[in-house]
């Protein structure tokens, strides 16, 4: 198995209604990522795309539909989906594409434009649910967030507010990310009177769907050390999907995100996940999920993470920054590429370039984390310097 090395990363901004198509916000991340470590088209041997659902795009297998915007024409190209997870697990899956020996440099591309669906995302999430014994029931994703927050509160006597820190944080984060959809300066008290969309969620607890693409460019050992003097490593992946049936989980714990973690962190060597990870970008598409990520990660006991963020630990300048980058709840959550937004902000992060983001000291290293599809999917990545 060889070493596998992150070169370069590019990101276009997120927002509610991009004017350009998919294909387009897949080439200007790609262009971007290319452009950072200054090599072409030329010199990718193949390309593993990101993308969620294909209603998403209102077009029918969409990853062929998208292959020649993400740089794929003539090129050994595949697609990653596993939901919300998909972000890392393209990484993962571009990893060991080239840590396999198959390819020397692979371009990983993740891209979301959720405003084409029409009238709304939600309308493509309530057919995710079992056509039998669920979706009858007429679930839409935020009755399952809320089930699931509402569990998570009772089973640890956590309460809304301090589940809201978690947006305060990221929110404001997100202030210093260029490329940020819905950063802003709020409030605990601004999220507890935000409108009630399924109790306990409440507007601002959160992400906005979005549009969006990020890339990231991989190199094995022999290419990464010609080509910069600062790769970070892909240290360890790990995924594992869960039942589908809400019914069949308890929604205190992701276990699925624990089996994940445990995965990556035996590839990388890490004993102590809480000792030996400097940087944290767990998956935040609600705030609940943050705290619940965390634990999820081992990066602390369960039930303890509310505490955490709120001894300050989680901030940007605390022992372990939590989404520094502003996560989904302030960057924006255009569901494939959000993942792998995240596996770029390590990158940015452990090579000192994250500009106003960046955290202090010099971390050498940092996890990633995703997480989707019927709820039960955990993607995880560990890289180092």
């Amino acid at each position: 198995m060889r070493k596998v090395a992150i070169i370069g990363a590019g990101m276009t901004k997120f927002m509610r209604r991009a004017l350009e198509t998919g294909k387009e916000l897949s080439w200007q991340a790609a262009k971007m990522a290319l452009d950072s470590c200054e090599l072409t088209l030329k010199d990718v041997d193949c390309v593993v795309m990101g993308t969620a659902p294909d209603a998403f795009d209102m077009v029918h297998m969409k990853a062929e539909y998208l292959s020649d915007g993400a740089g794929a024409w003539r090129k050994p190209y595949m697609r990653g989906f596993v939901g919300g997870g998909t972000g890392v697990f393209v990484a993962c899956q571009g990893w060991y594409h080239v840590a396999s020996g198959l390819f020397d440099t692979c371009l990983v591309v993740a891209e979301e434009k959720m405003s084409s669906c029409l009238p709304h995302p939600q309308g493509a999430f309530i057919t995710c649910w079992d056509q039998f014994t669920e979706s009858p029931l007429g679930t839409s994703l935020l009755w399952f967030f809320a089930w699931e927050m509402n569990r998570y509160m009772n089973a640890h006597g956590i309460t809304e507010r301090e589940i809201a820190a978690v947006a305060v944080k990221n929110k404001r984060n997100a202030l210093d990310h260029p490329c940020a959809q819905l950063a802003s300066e709020i409030t605990v008290d601004d999220v507890m009177n935000s409108e009630i969309m399924a109790w306990p969620v409440k507007r601002l607890d959160v992400s906005p769907t979005s549009d969006g693409a990020v890339a990231i460019i991989l190199a094995a050992e022999h290419v990464a050390k010609r080509v910069t003097d600062k790769p970070v490593w892909i240290e360890g992946v790990g995924w594992c999907l869960d039942t589908m049936y809400v019914g069949q989980r308890d929604l205190y714990y992701p276990k699925y995100v624990e089996y994940a973690a445990r995965m990556a962190y035996d590839m990388a060597g890490i004993k102590e996940p809480s000792k030996e990870i400097n940087i944290a970008e767990p998956y935040d598409p609600f705030d609940y999920k943050e705290l619940h990520h965390m634990e999820g990660l081992l990066l602390c006991g369960k039930g303890e993470a509310a505490k955490l963020t709120a001894d300050g630990v989680t901030q940007r300048t605390g022992n372990l920054p939590t989404c520094p980058s502003g996560g989904l709840l302030g960057v924006g959550n255009a569901i494939a590429a959000a993942g792998l937004m995240k596996v770029a902000e390590l990158f940015w992060q452990l090579r000192g370039e994250a500009g106003k983001r960046q955290v202090p000291g010099k971390p050498k290293k940092g996890v990633a984390q995703a997480w989707g599809d019927e709820m039960q999917v955990g993607t995880v990545i560990v890289v180092g310097v």
